[in-house]
C-alpha cells in the first residue's frame, strides 16, 4: 500500500503534505505534486493535511491510473519537502472537473531549490486567472 495524489492537487498544490511527511517522498511538478510510491511508508499523516483532498490511499478504487502517475513522474521531478505558499489562484481552482485534461503539466517544478538558493518560489508569483464557470 501507498498514498497517491490525484488530479485534485492540480493547479491547487497546497503543500500542506510535504510539511508533515515524515520521510519527504514529495515530488513537485509544474501544477502539481506526487508521492514516491516506492518511498511512502504508508503512514497517511499527509493525507487529512490536503485542503483539495488530491490524496489517497491507493487501495481505494479508481487510483490505478493515479499510482502510475505518481511513480512516473517522482523520478522525474525535483524533491520537495518545504511548504510555500500554494499558487495565487488555487482555491479558484479547488474542485474544478477535468484537471488533468485541461491542465496537467509534465514539467518539472522547482522543488527545494528555490529555498536553498534564497530566490522567491514560483508558487509565490501571481498566476493567470482561474477558469470561469
Amino acid at each position: 500500500m501507498t498514498f497517491v495524489v490525484s488530479d485534485k492537487c492540480i493547479k491547487c498544490k497546497y503543500m500542506d503534505c510535504v510539511e508533515v511527511c515524515p520521510v519527504d517522498c514529495f515530488y513537485e511538478g509544474e501544477n502539481m505534486l506526487v508521492i514516491h510510491p516506492d518511498e511512502c511508508i504508508d503512514c497517511g499523516v499527509c493525507e487529512p493535511e490536503c485542503p483539495a483532498e488530491a490524496i489517497s490511499s491507493d487501495t481505494e478504487p479508481g487510483l490505478v491510473k493515479w499510482l502510475k502517475l505518481n511513480a512516473e513522474y517522482a523520478d522525474i521531478w525535483p524533491n520537495i519537502a518545504v511548504k510555500r505558499a500554494p499558487p495565487a489562484n488555487a482555491a479558484a481552482f479547488d474542485g474544478v472537473p477535468n484537471k488533468f485534461e485541461d491542465h496537467f503539466s509534465p514539467e518539472p517544478g522547482q522543488g527545494d531549490a528555490a529555498e536553498a538558493e534564497g530566490r522567491q518560489p514560483e508558487s509565490a508569483a501571481p498566476e493567470a486567472a482561474a477558469p470561469e464557470t
